[in-house]
């Protein structure tokens, strides 16, 4: 995918250094402590005071001070861990930009998502959001939650790497704000509270919910690759196939389970690849109506 050297977000909400709390930390005073001892001999001497510069501009970026005293193999591995992780925030930012260059063209009204990256949990309006859960959107503060995390296990679990693969989650999430904004979301959320506790017919209007998601998704790969000439030889397949990866019935054959069609909240994978393949090959949004 070419997206180096496009157009960056300003919609990205960055809590990944937060630790499920709120933002970039500051060092307790229980942690002042047990630093002390180290700290108090360096303040004798210049190079001592250069020495607590290093770490003091290693927190700024996001580095344990303490690792630079453990050895300079793990400082160089926390170093091109956080810049790849860097690289990764980088992508979601430009390939947010795009979905907002796209759908801002061709949807009038069309407000603006924010994008919070987190890693391990943070909250949300929706209530805690964890790594375990994967990306997700709110429509309480739409917003949308993405551990980037959730990548490494697209890649590694699931045999779907490649950043088109990434793009296709992000822009599958963005879809849920299209249709929170189209007053969808609500209609289905109004429709699960009539049934009840029939989960069977929640879960099945809930695929139906997902699968228009990732219409909008192939959609916007339409417009993005004739506004922006995104798309590279292996793209599309790349997409294609973490639809296929995170169909439900691939999910429970994977752990284990019989595939079970009732149990569904996403769709097959063969719906999934079906849906995104068709917004993909029209660019209009009206043949994604998945509540026929």
């Amino acid at each position: 995918m070419r997206w180096e050297g496009g157009r960056r977000s300003d919609n990205i909400d960055d809590r990944r250094d937060e630790g499920g709390g709120g933002g970039r930390s500051t060092p307790s005073i229980g942690n002042l402590m047990i630093i002390w001892p180290l700290i108090k001999p360096l303040l004798r001497t210049k190079f001592g005071w250069a020495i607590i510069a290093v770490g003091i501009g290693a927190y700024m970026m996001g580095i344990n001070p303490l690792m630079l005293l453990g050895g300079g193999n793990h400082t160089t591995t926390t170093i091109k861990d956080k810049a790849l992780d860097d690289k990764n925030a980088q992508f979601i930012s430009t390939v947010l930009a795009n979905t907002e260059d796209v759908w801002k063209k061709r949807l009038r009204g069309y407000s603006e998502p924010v994008v919070v990256l987190y890693r391990g949990s943070t909250h949300s309006a929706c209530g805690k959001a964890q790594a375990q859960v994967g990306p997700f959107y709110c429509p309480a503060d739409a917003k949308v939650y993405l551990d980037l995390s959730f990548f490494d296990e697209l890649s590694s679990q699931y045999n779907a790497s490649g950043d088109f693969a990434q793009a296709y989650v992000l822009a599958h999430e963005i879809g849920h704000h299209i249709q929170n904004l189209q007053g969808t979301l609500n209609k289905v959320h109004k429709a699960k509270q009539k049934w009840g506790g029939d989960s069977k017919q929640a879960n099945a209007l809930q695929v139906k919910v997902e699968l228009q998601a990732d219409c909008y998704a192939g959609a916007w790969a339409y417009h993005a690759h004739k506004d922006f000439n995104i798309l590279e030889a292996g793209d599309v397949e790349e997409a294609l196939n973490a639809a296929s990866a995170i169909g439900d019935d691939t999910l429970q054959r994977k752990a284990g389970q019989t595939v079970r069609p009732d149990g569904f909240t996403h769709g097959s994978s063969a719906q999934r690849v079906a849906w995104f393949r068709k917004g993909l090959e029209s660019g209009d949004i009206r043949v994604c109506n998945t509540f026929k």
